[in-house]
């Protein structure tokens, strides 16, 4: 990276400015935050931002969640700079306009899938449902029956702040709202992360997500996958062949796959942006941060990414409660780990949950065996959870609940 390059981040969060500053880029480059964290408010005068960030001097424009990441491709498409065309982060982020590209490109990967508007789907249940614009699974549910399907609650105000955005794209905004239907899919969940640059796809790795036993929640992400190279491979292909039709460039990607046991691999969906949980697992295999090649790609160089075999095993571990509760204290910050939450009101009202879970917090390990490192997550999890004051809420009756084990 030049050390004259000026890099924007684009409404930036906590984990950005760890990642930029673990990775060295703020000793190398001129590094600047602006704009709010875009996942802390329902909606933004997205024009007037847009404005603002126009001023604000820069060589190159990146983001790391989905709408700072469309924001920052309609930014850089303003100002003349690299980054993926806006039209194409909204192709990854639409879920109906995905899914409908997948089906032409790679319709051997690509489920069966349906948008709701009125009707059941073509197939029958069991089903998994979601706004066709969503993050970390809020509101996505898996669906047993045609009676509850008819239960789904009003989706959640994500859509009104996407198409705010989308908007600047030329994205009409009724298109926002509303769900889809799509097969459901048994198998291994990884996520396959990589960058285009001048129409070459090159793949960064692929991380397992594992579940908490029992439940749809996720209790960590491995690095790298345990998968087999004939597997890998599979996935390899499919995003080679999946982002040019996209019509992706110019930026980071990642790619969700169901790897079933047998078949072909069938994809959970696309996002147009870095997946920054796991540049902390990069860094710690391979020695070199993914916001390294990130600033490098949006600047227009060559990130000089090179195909070596990590070494070692990294994990990002998340704890969760399964049942909602008042947040009383949490534990003071220390490096390495992610507080998702704050003293003073209930889990349910703090940060992005899915529908069977709440995050506490986040953190990372690495070391030779994947054995040990898991071994080690789950001992700290359980030191850090006894810093947690939560405390149980009140029954129907006025009766406190008792308090549920927490897993992990």
């Amino acid at each position: 990276m030049r050390a004259w390059k000026d890099v924007l981040v684009v409404c930036p969060h906590e984990r950005d400015r760890r990642a930029v500053q673990a990775a060295g880029l703020d000793s190398r480059c001129g590094v600047r935050f602006a704009g709010p964290d875009l996942d802390t408010i329902d909606r933004v005068d997205a024009a007037s931002l847009l404005a603002e960030l126009e001023a604000i001097p820069a060589d190159a424009v990146v983001a790391s969640k989905d709408r700072s990441a469309l924001l920052a491709a309609v930014l850089a498409e303003r100002r003349g700079l690299p980054g993926p065309a806006p039209a194409a982060v909204v192709r990854c982020q639409h879920k109906p306009s995905s899914r409908r590209l997948q089906q032409t490109a790679v319709p051997e990967a690509t489920p069966r899938f349906a948008e709701l508007d009125g009707a059941p789907p073509p197939f029958p249940p069991p089903f998994f449902v979601k706004p066709v614009v969503g993050r970390l699974s809020q509101n996505a549910r898996r669906v047993d029956s045609l009676s509850a399907l008819a239960a789904i609650p009003p989706e959640p105000g994500y859509g009104e702040g996407w198409a705010d955005i989308a908007a600047l794209a030329g994205f009409p905004a009724r298109a926002a709202h509303g769900y889809i239907a799509e097969e459901l899919l048994v198998g291994d969940e990884v996520t396959l992360e990589g960058f285009v640059r001048q129409g070459q796809v090159t793949v960064i790795g692929v991380t397992d997500s594992v579940k908490y036993d029992g439940t749809n929640s996720f209790e960590r992400f491995e690095y790298p996958s345990r998968l087999e190279p004939d597997r890998l491979a599979e996935l390899r292909e499919v995003a080679e062949r999946l982002l040019p039709a996209v019509g992706f460039d110019s930026g980071f990607f990642n790619v969700e796959f169901v790897v079933r046991a047998e078949g072909p691999a069938k994809i959970l969906e696309v996002n147009g942006r870095i997946a920054s949980q796991f540049a902390p697992l990069v860094q710690a295999v391979h020695g070199r941060s993914t916001y390294d090649v990130l600033f490098a790609v949006a600047a227009g160089e060559d990130p000089g990414w090179t195909d070596e075999a990590p070494e070692g095993v990294a994990v990002s571990y998340v704890m969760r409660v399964f049942e909602d509760a008042f947040v009383a204290g949490v534990p003071d910050q220390e490096n390495g780990v992610e507080v998702l939450v704050q003293p003073g009101s209930r889990l349910a009202v703090q940060g992005a949950n899915d529908a069977q879970s709440y995050r506490l917090a986040i953190f990372y390990e690495s070391g030779e065996t994947r054995e040990e490192v898991v071994e080690r997550c789950q001992a700290r999890a359980r030191e850090l959870r006894r810093r947690f004051d939560l405390r149980p809420l009140p029954t129907p009756g006025g009766e406190p609940r008792p308090p549920r084990p927490a897993r992990g």
